[in-house]
Formats: C-alpha cells, structure tokens, sequence
C-alpha cells in the first residue's frame, strides 16, 4: 500500500528539516510527500529547496490555517494510507512500513504511542496512546489520539468529507472523531513518532481557543448519535471518568525514564511497553 504524508509548516525553518529528513528516510516506491507551507518568511523555503528532489510536490502561499494546508495536500495526496506529520515533529525509523503492516483489511484507522522531545531532539518523556475504544473516548471523554502517530486509509477520509476548513485550532480533533464514527478504528502498540515542545506552539498558545471549538465538535456529534439522552448522559459520566483516570495514571503505569534524555533519532519504531522493547 502506498501512503501520503502531509507537512503543514509556516515559519518553522529552526526545526522544518528535521521533520523532512524524517520522512524521505521512511519513504519506499510509491510513497509520496507533499510540504505545504504558509508562505513562510524564515528560510523554511530554501530548506524546502535542499530536499525537493524527493518531495513529490510542495508549495508556499498564505493559508487560511493549517486546516487549509492540511487539505491542500491531501487533495494532491493519492496514496492507499494517508498521515500528516507537522514541521517539528518526527518519524521513528520504520514507522511508514510498520503502518503499511499493520494497517489491516478490518482497519480504517490506526493509531498509535510516540515520545516528547525538545528542541535538540532529546526525549523528555514517553507517550502511549492506548484506548479501548477510540469512538467512545473521543465522543464522551473528549480525547484525542496522537496526531503524528495516527494513520489512515483515504478511502474513509473521502467518506467524510476530509478535513473542515473551517475550523483553526481544533481540526485534528474533528477530522480524528469523524473517522472514528464512520470507520474501524484499531490501536497499534508501536512508537512512530515525536511530539516536539517548542515556545511558541500553537497547541500551548491557542490552547483555550482549540478547547471551545472541540466542545462545540462534541456537541455537534453527540447531537447527532441515535442513543437515547439518557444513554448519552451515562456514556459521558462513564468515560469522563475513565478518561480522568487514565490522565492521572498514565505518567506513573508507563513511564520511560530510562529513555528521557536520549536522542529520538536513536531509537527506531518499536514497542516500547512494556519496558523490553518489541523491535520490527
């Protein structure tokens, strides 16, 4: 299966390249890669330049969000599998293949575990992205998986109608709880990639700002469920203390700390949890 990746990126030159270099080293035949850049002021396009041998196509202009971008590339984007990963953040080694593998004829989606790394690429912690139920935990827990560990197949992406233009802040959260509703969702035990913190990221900056457009997109979808309201309200009560349980335990149940600190690009796209690691 071939598969698309998508890199929405504006101003992001310090940390732009390593996210490139992240990509063409996982990409194999067929496979394609689309950097769709906002019209970036910072060097990004002559980073862009170094690598566009291998870019399958990329361009810079003003967006209107990185939700715009997001559906600029996936409207180039033909591949079997479609992902995003962006500027910033980073691909384990294998982890497009380890996708390829798992993404099975009963999956629409996959999702799966990465690392938080810092500006030199050094791991501060390990993140497993592990629910039972992807549907219920996005509906009535307000959950969301791990963007740049999440893949799947463009013919569900289709089937919903891509990504809502929109909205600014809370686009993945949106696109994610769609495909879940519509599609079979599975969850892969694999690291494949790296959430960087940076100062200056939109997800800290806009943080109130992306929590009232997810609520509305929760409300939207919950309106929109069959179940009766007092199902709806058990659901919600059920979950949301699922949910805050599993924010309270996840820190001391699966923990790395032998990894923090460690260079990301040692480390290629395995199970990390347990402690032994599972490797392709």
């Amino acid at each position: 299966m071939r598969i698309s990746v998508v890199t929405p990126s504006l101003n992001m030159a310090p940390y732009l390249e390593d996210t490139i270099k992240s990509v063409i080293g996982n990409l194999k035949a067929g496979d394609e890669y689309f950097v769709i850049d906002g019209g970036s002021t910072d060097g990004s396009i002559d980073i862009i330049r170094r690598h566009e041998d291998r870019i399958t196509d990329w361009v810079s202009a003003s967006d209107a969000g990185y939700a715009d971008a997001l559906a600029k590339g996936f409207a180039r984007a033909s591949g079997d599998i479609l992902c995003w990963i962006n500027a910033g953040d980073m691909y384990l080694a294998g982890a497009l293949d380890a996708a390829r593998k798992r993404m099975t004829e009963d999956l629409d989606m996959i999702f799966g575990d990465d690392f938080y790394i810092d500006e030199a690429n050094k791991i501060l912690a390990y993140s497993r992205g592990w629910v039972p139920d992807l549907r219920m935990a996005m509906l009535y827990g307000g959950w969301t998986p791990l963007q740049d560990a999440c893949f799947w197949r463009r013919s569900l992406y289709q089937k919903i109608g891509g990504v809502d233009r929109s909205l600014r802040y809370a686009a993945d959260y949106d696109l994610f709880l769609r495909m879940a509703i519509a599609g079979r969702t599975g969850y892969v035990p694999l690291a494949f990639s790296a959430f960087r913190r940076h100062a200056g990221q939109k997800s800290i900056s806009g943080s109130a700002a992306y929590e009232d457009e997810r609520k509305r997109v929760r409300a939207r979808e919950i309106g929109g469920c069959r179940s009766a309201s007092a199902m709806k309200a058990l659901y919600r009560c059920f979950t949301r203390v699922a949910m805050s349980a599993r924010a309270r335990l996840a820190p001391l149940l699966w923990r790395r700390p032998d990894l923090v600190g460690r260079l990301v690009t040692s480390l290629p796209c395995a199970g990390y949890w347990p402690a032994v690691p599972d490797r392709l």
